[in-house]
């Protein structure tokens, strides 16, 4: 028997928020070294409210092009750890919060990924999970040598390969295979709990054992972020959870329905697959309060030394001009479709549309009380915009312990939200299968 509906709330944090401003911010006063404590503190606050996962995203190669040194010296978002790495750090000092990383399917082997998160899995007792991408900007493919990136459909083709390897690997022992070893026959395991991988793909050639044993998990729970018809094919056939965007509820409802009946279509059950768009959020006791700091946030933005969107340097326009026509470049597709649609429906000037739309990284945007925050969380979850939420706040710590402090109560109070965890693992605490190995079938 299914559980009841359970509202899903991960924390997604970046080094001073998600504001391109937020390192601007007079309450943030560190420099810009990696510093593991605040990721440490920031994990155990976020498993303190029993979230459900951390979430560590990686902008692989934001640091850009050598000719783009003065441009990101402005910027207080590129500069973080490698996500496995960091959080392998974290599990030692978490017990319950899962762990999500993201690692790019174009700069890795199935194997080497294979192996690390069947690490973090056990290091962390079956918390892992990986938030599969495939972007790739000319700029990163430079730092990896590549002098022909591949097309949007060729990134998602290998991408699909990469993960079904990966899959063979964490298949290619048994669940029990290291948990009776025999000291007197000297057997250490039984080799018929051993399935060699022979993969022979359009992308992947590989043959052999993954040298840790399987997960805890099974797999890491798979996470996908993307929103064009190639994303959310995908995200409905692998995926479990999704990380999308959405400004309105009304797009969410649609964008909900849509991977939920992709599902179906592919043969899953749709509850298997967790719908969780970013939440942008500025809480303060009372409306007035919050407006007042994200205004504060907001008035932190320079636009003084340029205006980049989506890639184009938009210098040469008015910044209170319209939007000019951009090419839809190789990457974010789905995001930058939903940016044009709505500079062209509210007739945004470029201006305008930095301050909606990048500030809150395209998603949904709430500025008020406990409340007003709550509202909105509770309408979509009952509507079925979402099944949660990944929490994006702009300006940390400080926007994170706000949340934390004024919303999840409130949330629980609502009975919307629990308040302990419920299993061992990841998956337990997501109420997702536990996959069997392929082998079996």
């Amino acid at each position: 028997m299914n559980r009841p509906r359970q509202l899903v709330l991960n924390a997604f944090f970046m080094r001073f928020g998600h504001h391109p401003a937020a390192w601007r911010h007079p309450s943030n006063n560190a420099d810009g070294r990696p510093d593991l404590g605040y990721w440490i503190r920031a994990a155990q606050l976020a498993e303190s409210a029993k979230f459900h996962a951390f979430f560590v995203a990686d902008f692989i190669g934001r640091s850009g092009r050598p000719s783009d040194i003065a441009q990101n010296s402005r910027a207080g978002v590129s500069f973080q750890f490698e996500p496995l790495t960091l959080l392998s750090a974290i599990a030692a000092s978490t017990r319950d919060i899962g762990l999500i990383a993201t690692v790019n399917t174009n700069f890795s082997e199935p194997y080497n990924v294979a192996r690390q998160l069947a690490s973090l899995d056990h290091i962390s007792g079956g918390r892992a999970g990986w938030n599969v991408v495939s972007s790739l900007a000319e700029h990163t493919a430079q730092n990896f040598g590549l002098a022909e990136p591949p097309s949007h459909s060729e990134r998602y083709a290998r991408a699909d390969e990469f993960l079904d390897l990966a899959k063979k690997f964490w298949d290619s022992w048994e669940d029990d295979t290291w948990d009776h070893p025999n000291r007197v026959s000297g057997e250490f395991f039984e080799p018929a709990k051993a399935h060699p991988v022979q993969h022979h793909g359009d992308h992947f050639r590989a043959e052999g054992l993954l040298d840790v044993a399987r997960p805890i998990q099974g797999y890491p729970v798979i996470v996908q972020a993307g929103n064009s018809d190639t994303g959310r094919d995908f995200l409905a056939r692998l995926g479990e959870i999704t990380y999308a965007s959405a400004q309105s509820l009304e797009v969410a409802k649609a964008f909900y329905k849509d991977i939920k009946d992709r599902a179906t279509a592919h043969g899953r059950d749709p509850d298997h697959i967790l719908i969780t768009p970013g939440l942008s959020v500025v809480v303060a006791e009372t409306d007035a309060e919050a407006a007042d700091r994200f205004q504060h946030l907001q008035s932190l933005i320079d636009f003084s030394h340029g205006v980049n969107i989506n890639g184009v340097d938009v210098s040469g326009y008015p910044l209170d001009g319209p939007l000019p026509d951009l090419p839809e470049g190789p990457n974010g597709k789905g995001r930058f479709r939903q940016m044009v649609d709505l500079a062209r429906r509210e007739n945004l000037s470029i201006r305008q549309l930095v301050l909606r739309f990048s500030v809150s990284r395209g998603h949904v945007q709430v500025v008020g009380s406990p409340a007003s925050v709550a509202d909105t969380i509770e309408e979509w979850f009952v509507e079925r915009g979402a099944d949660g939420f990944n929490i994006v706040p702009p300006l940390l710590p400080q926007g994170f312990e706000d949340f934390v402090r004024l919303v999840v109560p409130e949330l629980q109070r609502r009975g919307l939200f629990r308040s302990a965890y419920e299993g061992r693992t990841l998956r337990d605490n997501l109420g997702l299968p536990r996959p069997g190995n392929r082998n079996h079938t």
